[in-house]
């Protein structure tokens, strides 16, 4: 067990048994658990090429990860936040996203992200780090559920400069 005095360490997915043990977690939990998402759908999200996977790690203890979207219209796309049950509340998700978002921000002036309707703590924790609402998705990943479309942002992309 990490000892109080560990430092989280976040570093990119290195190998087949990171993903694996990834696509436990999520599959074991909510949001994923309520929609539906198997270990199979998980592992398969996780080990996605086109995606940039990153580990959190605590001590030797994988503590949470991310998966960050660079491509396509919502350039800047936090995919997948997901913090091991027993870490939860530590700050460790926080942290995540400050990450992905110094990561974001070199490359985009926005950070976009959905959160499940039935996922409030995750929205106010969303809205706390300065995330606001754009968009709501209805019945989009399941049936009597929204997905709201968050957004963070710089400025607009005419006034962007890479850095």
């Amino acid at each position: 067990m990490p000892s109080a005095g560990d430092i989280l360490e976040i570093e990119p997915l290195a190998n087949p048994s990171e993903a694996e043990d990834c696509a436990r977690m999520m599959a074991s939990t909510d949001p994923w658990l309520t929609l539906g998402r198997v270990y199979d759908a998980c592992l398969q999200i996780v080990r996605d090429q086109s995606k940039e996977v990153y580990i959190a790690r605590l001590g030797r203890a994988v503590a949470g990860f991310l998966i960050i979207n660079m491509e396509g219209p919502f350039t800047g796309y936090i995919q997948t936040v997901c913090v091991d049950s027993g870490y939860r509340g530590q700050g460790v998700g926080s942290r995540l996203i400050r990450w992905a978002e110094e990561r974001i921000f070199r490359d985009s002036p926005n950070v976009f992200m959905c959160v499940s309707s039935f996922n409030g703590d995750a929205l106010r924790l969303y809205q706390r780090l300065g995330y606001g609402v754009i968009g709501e998705l209805k019945d989009y990943l399941a049936r009597g559920h929204s997905e709201i479309l968050l957004r963070k942002s710089k400025g607009p992309w005419s006034e962007f400069r890479k850095g």
